[in-house]
């Protein structure tokens, strides 16, 4: 696995040396079981049965007002706009071309979402963000502050997120906690329709 991973035997050290960070290298296999290359990454729709139970703990109500960041080709989107209003965030123009021509989106809008000003406008968020490199914390801590008081954000996240010993994974846990969410696991191969055997949690955030 180290080889496949990039890394080569080196005598002196008496190690496997891989190119770049070998603590992400090896977080994928430990999440995946298997190894997944740079070139690999890609994006991995929400299936189905992680999409209903995302929205059960969203609490979605007719009126709520919902965004979607990250929305990929809005399978999260597509169930949350049978009952609310919803706006999509999309990085890669295809998907969110996909979106629009779909219709259930009120707006979509084309952009990295850790680059928008935050608006506290949502009475849900609801999100399945990268996971690479610990991103989906940066973009779920990015949403929160688009909650209006008394939302709630639900994101699909990555199981290192239970186990990760550093300052950014722990501070996160503590923001959880202190606000009254919940870490909730999901099965091991809650992604495999979806092309990958990343394991995941879904994360729940109460804006107050």
């Amino acid at each position: 696995m180290l080889k496949a991973a990039g890394g080569t035997w080196n005598r002196r050290a008496a190690a496997h040396l891989l190119p770049g960070d070998a603590a992400e290298a090896v977080e994928a296999m430990l999440l995946t079981g298997e190894v997944t290359r740079p070139q690999d990454f890609g994006y991995f729709p929400t299936p189905a049965p992680v999409v209903e139970e995302l929205l059960s703990l969203a609490d979605l109500r007719a009126g709520h007002e919902v965004l979607e960041p990250s929305a990929g080709q809005g399978a999260i989107a597509a169930e949350a706009a049978l009952i609310c209003t919803v706006d999509c965030v999309e990085l890669l123009a295809d998907n969110a071309q996909h979106i629009t021509a779909a219709g259930y989106a009120r707006s979509v809008t084309v952009a990295d979402f850790l680059t928008l000003p935050a608006e506290q406008r949502y009475d849900r968020v609801v999100m399945n963000p990268p996971f690479a490199r610990q991103a989906d914390i940066a973009h779920v801590t990015h949403a929160l502050s688009f909650l209006r008081p008394h939302g709630r954000l639900t994101s699909v996240m990555s199981a290192s997120l239970t186990f990760r010993t550093n300052a950014l994974t722990a501070d996160f846990r503590a923001l959880v906690e202190h606000r009254g969410g919940q870490i909730s696991p999901l099965p091991d191969g809650a992604f495999k329709a979806s092309g990958t055997g990343v394991r995941a949690v879904l994360v729940t955030i109460p804006a107050i």
